[in-house]
């Protein structure tokens, strides 16, 4: 993503063996891990032996069905072992959105109000394959592969009506957005040992196409009559290539383990933005884009990060200390209607350090420690300074080559205790000490659209005033140009809260507990004053139980998910999120050792998503708290229902 994320719904979960929480970064892991680290582990053809077959359908609320199917096999193949996957996923969401405005947080005064109707109907193809195989004594090599194919379509619908004057203004705003995406990497790996040590040599390389369209039409009416009809539209062509090579080599030390390496990885992401445009003459032309240029950028990126890390154990006592050199070079070029605007490069080097530490209080007590440094780079989006017209809403957006990345100290303590057999509480803190933070601003510069409608306005002002001239006409901007900006520093702490175990205790050591309480917190100063870090939420929990019937071979449970409120501010606007509760639940009948039918459904609490939406036309406004609109949004996507059959043989 642009985001530098990955998107793991892309990894089938077939695939997955189980998934790690790694609080702190060490030094043979990238130190993009200001958060931590979500290891999702996959099966090992060494290990599973055997087949997996899946299908199912998903039901809902409008009434869609969708199929799902995957299937996973492992077994001997040409001296070695192969593990093969194959999945096939309707990825399906209708969500509902209703908009009102207002003058101001009284509520006195309607402005204008929209209802909007939102499908996201696509679909997932994707097979991956892996062949591993001992080479002499010591020697393991394996190669693997994945191949992900995206067909979707997203349409939207809305109507909006707007007071104004007396006058009563209705637009019908249908939208639309194809995608189509393709997705494939292939690696290699080789691990032996040498010089009496383990040497292993990795190499990936990846590739995402991205061919999408996203359209809009407006047709507005003014008192029921018609007035105009105009659209936009834009394609999205995207290459993004990526190659990478590890070369790694542990041994022993003494009475610790020696670990030396050195991470390269080359990045080259390829977009072109085209927009198009129409504007009817006459009520019932014909939508005919015509082209209204484009704007094309070029992102190469390079990392070369060497690393050293020594660990051991003592007793009860274990611990790791190591020092990660993290180097990147970036070029950016960026283009408008093909041709060259603009270049810039962006060179910076960082050492990250790190150290853990875990002790065994005794066999059901475990005490943790960790202080790393870790870094956060720019997204590409935010390095490219070319203007992207309704990048944000209605705001236009325009990159800033000049980022530096987010660095962050950080510190975890934890506390875990086992409970019987297979309970386990735990209470973690962390506290990250954040510098150079990067945030979206508002440049308090004009859209285009701003732009063009104060024009347009000021001809009509002139045409009804003949006598005034452009000092007498007054405009406030809707629209204004955001970019990405270093805003200063700040911190975020919190803690965490597990407790996962059977009621044993209770006497119902087939029923099984588990909550999960976050609670974070963060600081930072902006033009106004202190504030919380943007789109933060104060808290999050899960709270849920599993029941085993091992008499009537089936299972039955339930999650309550909750979510706390989120708070962002930038220049001429302020944002509160509040999200509803989220309730799960499924119900599993198995039949011998192989087969199991499970029912699930999901958002049966039909949660919503609600924003309060604070509008201003500049800064001192804002200060004064002098509203220009105060808009009150909510969405919801409702229940849904799926089956599956899985059979495993």
């Amino acid at each position: 993503g642009d985001d530098r994320s990955f998107w793991v719904d892309r990894i089938p979960a077939e695939m997955v063996d189980h998934v790690e929480i790694i609080r702190s970064n060490s030094a043979n892991r990238s130190g993009d891990a200001m958060a931590g680290t979500i290891n999702i582990v996959l099966r090992d053809a060494y290990v599973f032996d055997g087949s997996d077959l899946r299908i199912g359908a998903t039901h809902w609320f409008d009434g869609e069905v969708n199929p799902t199917f995957g299937a996973v096999t492992s077994g001997d193949f040409l001296g070695g072992r192969i593990l093969a996957g194959l999945n096939v996923q309707d990825r399906y969401r209708a969500k509902l959105k209703r908009s009102d405005r207002y003058a101001d947080p009284s509520l006195d005064e309607l402005l204008s109000f929209e209802d909007q109707e939102e499908v996201k109907d696509g679909r997932d193809y994707s097979a991956n394959l892996s062949w591993t195989a001992d080479v002499g004594e010591t020697g393991r090599f394996g190669i693997d592969g994945f191949y992900v194919k995206t067909d979707r379509d997203i349409t939207e619908v809305s109507r909006e009506v707007e007071y104004d004057d007396g006058d009563v203004i209705e637009a019908d705003v249908p939208g639309s957005s194809p995608v189509e995406q393709v997705n494939w990497g292939i690696g290699a790996e080789y691990r032996f040992d040498m010089a009496g040590g383990t040497t292993s040599f990795d190499l990936d390389h990846a590739r995402f196409e991205d061919s999408s369209t996203e359209s809009e039409e407006e047709y507005k009416y003014v008192n029921g009559e018609w007035d105009e009809a105009e659209g936009e539209s834009q394609s999205v062509d995207a290459i993004d290539k990526e190659t990478g090579f590890t070369l790694a080599h542990k041994r022993p030390l003494g009475g610790a383990e020696l670990e030396l390496g050195v991470d390269w990885r080359s990045k080259k992401r390829d977009i072109t933005y085209t927009n198009f445009e129409w504007e009817a003459d006459n009520e019932g032309d014909p939508v005919v884009y015509e082209l209204d240029g484009s704007i094309g950028s070029l992102i190469e990126e390079t990392r070369v990060d060497p690393y050293v890390m020594v660990s051991g154990k003592q007793g009860a006592f274990a611990w790791e200390a190591g020092l990660r050199y993290e180097t990147t070079k970036s070029d950016i070029r960026y283009s408008e209607d093909g041709d060259v605007e603009g270049f810039a490069s962006r060179d910076y080097n960082h050492l990250l350090p790190s150290l853990h530490l875990k002790s065994d209080l005794d066999e059901a007590t475990r005490f943790n420690f960790s202080l790393a440094k870790s870094v956060k780079r720019p997204n590409f989006n935010e390095l490219v300074p070319a203007l992207l017209d309704g990048e944000f809403g209605d705001n236009d957006y325009i990159g800033n080559p000049l980022l530096e990345p987010e660095r962050a100290n950080g510190l975890d303590l934890g506390f875990e205790r086992r409970l019987g057999k297979s309970g386990v509480i735990g209470v973690n803190f962390f506290y990250r000490d954040v510098k150079d933070l990067i945030e979206l601003v508002n440049t308090s510069e004009w859209s285009e659209d701003a732009q063009d409608n104060y024009e347009d306005d000021l001809e009509e002002f002139l045409d009804e005033n003949p006598d005034a001239s452009e000092e007498d006409f007054e405009f406030e901007p809707e629209s204004y140009v955001f970019t990405s900006a270093n805003v200063g520093d700040g911190n975020v702490y919190g803690v965490e809260f597990d407790l996962s175990t059977p009621l044993t205790a209770l006497g119902l050591p087939d029923t099984g507990v588990f909550l999960n309480y976050s609670w974070l917190d963060s600081k930072v100063e902006d033009f106004i004053g202190s504030r919380r870090f943007n789109d933060q939420a104060r808290s999050v929990y899960n709270v849920g139980f599993i029941h085993d019937m091992p008499a009537l071979q089936a299972s039955f449970g339930a999650t309550y998910r909750k979510q706390g409120e989120a708070f962002s501010r930038i220049v001429a606007e302020e944002v509160t999120v509040r999200y509803g509760a989220d309730l799960e639940a499924f119900v599993e009948k198995r039949f011998g050792e192989t087969l199991s039918l499970r029912l699930s459904a999901s958002n049966l609490l039909d949660a919503s998503k609600d924003e309060f939406i604070g509008k201003f036309d500049n800064q001192a406004d804002q200060v004064d708290r002098d509203f220009d609109e105060y808009e009150l949004e909510t969405e919801e996507a409702g229940p849904s229902y799926q089956v599956v059959l899985r059979w495993a043989f």
